[in-house]
């Protein structure tokens, strides 16, 4: 793991998105599949694997996460996540916004994949970090 010791502590944010392509009528579905709420559940869950991100991803540091927020929203080919997260630490959050996306999204594909085995999972990125 990097040593970031010498480093001050400092705000840092980092957003991040990704998609989940499916049909129309699986998209107009997701809060009223067979699972439940695709669309609430998929949110907790990115929230919580922002939080586990350094059980998750090897040399990670643990970091005192200040906020996090996962927001979904249903286009008629699909669902974009985004998620923002903000630390006062002394590396960034990155990696737990990234995260919370890649979680969400294979959230919602589980949820969904019994009605719509087509769907795809596409973009994952990272659109913003930024620390001060």
């Amino acid at each position: 793991m990097v040593d970031v010791g010498g480093k001050p502590h400092e705000r840092r944010r980092a957003v991040a998105s990704g998609r989940v392509a499916m049909s129309p009528e699986t998209a107009t579905a997701l809060r009223s599949l067979p699972k439940g709420d695709a669309l609430a559940t998929a949110q907790l869950a990115g929230i919580m694997a922002a939080k586990r991100t350094s059980e998750l991803v090897p040399l990670c540091h643990p970091l005192p996460l200040t906020s996090i927020g996962v927001e979904l929203e249903v286009g008629e080919g699909g669902v974009e996540i985004v998620a923002t997260v903000e630390t006062t630490a002394q590396t960034g959050v990155e990696m737990e916004a990234l995260t919370a996306v890649s979680v969400a999204a294979l959230t919602v594909y589980d949820m969904a994949k019994a009605v719509d085995r087509d769907m795809t999972i596409e973009d994952v990125r990272l659109l913003e970090k930024k620390k001060g």
